[in-house]
């Protein structure tokens, strides 16, 4: 898992609240079980005008104008801002890669339901929870021509404007901890594999017929 340290990018702001992993990403990509190539159907029914599936080539479709990740400078956003409940619905980690894939490091909303919370933390995206009042500021701040930069550091726990207000959030210290190292589920159990082969050993040892190929 890539590590989180200090991002600086550009927001796209999604002014809904409610917004949940169907809308991140349909139903009929969950057949792909790989992690990678969920992009491009981020946001997929808003983002474009006609119906999409895996066997249908993207080149092919045509985008909706009027979706803000299709439209400059927009494009090119690694932080997501958006309102209430973001990530409710199903328990779809697919959602989490479609951010990822597109390039989303960061989703800062008031509020996130709890499977997306988790999933996030598995797969490199810092979910950050702000008040109200503060992500309502940084939308005024994202309405600007040309939008809006933040520095978001995980070390210190600040999202900063450029040449603006910093905000300070919160974030449980084993959660941090793991995102600084770049450490998953997996990565935490392979830190412990020199112990796990050593116990495969030793268990191989006392019980070989536990280990016999049928």
């Amino acid at each position: 898992m890539q590590a989180f340290t200090i991002h600086e990018g550009l927001v796209a702001p999604l002014d809904r609240a409610n917004i949940d992993t169907d809308a991140i990403i349909p139903k009929q990509y969950l057949k792909s079980i790989r992690r990678t190539g969920f992009g491009p159907y981020l946001f997929d029914d808003w983002r474009y005008l006609d119906a999409g599936g895996l066997d249908v080539e993207i080149a092919d479709r045509r985008e909706n104008p009027d979706f803000m990740l299709n439209q400059e400078p927009f494009r090119e956003a690694s932080i997501l801002l958006a309102r209430d409940n973001f990530g409710c619905g199903s328990s779809r980690e697919h959602a989490v890669w479609a951010l990822a894939d597109f390039g989303i490091r960061c989703v800062i909303a008031p509020s996130f339901a709890d499977i997306f919370y988790n999933n996030c933390f598995k797969n490199g995206v810092l979910p950050i929870t702000f008040d109200t009042a503060a992500v309502d500021a940084l939308f005024e701040a994202a309405a600007v021509p040309g939008g809006a930069r933040l520095r978001v550091d995980l070390f210190e726990q600040q999202v900063s404007l450029a040449d603006g207000p910093s905000y300070g959030f919160e974030i449980e210290s084993y959660r941090r901890k793991n995102m600084l190292e770049g450490l998953d589920d997996i990565g935490l159990t392979l830190r412990h594999a020199d112990a796990i082969r050593e116990f495969e050993q030793q268990r191989s040892a006392e019980k070989p017929w536990l280990f016999r190929e049928l």
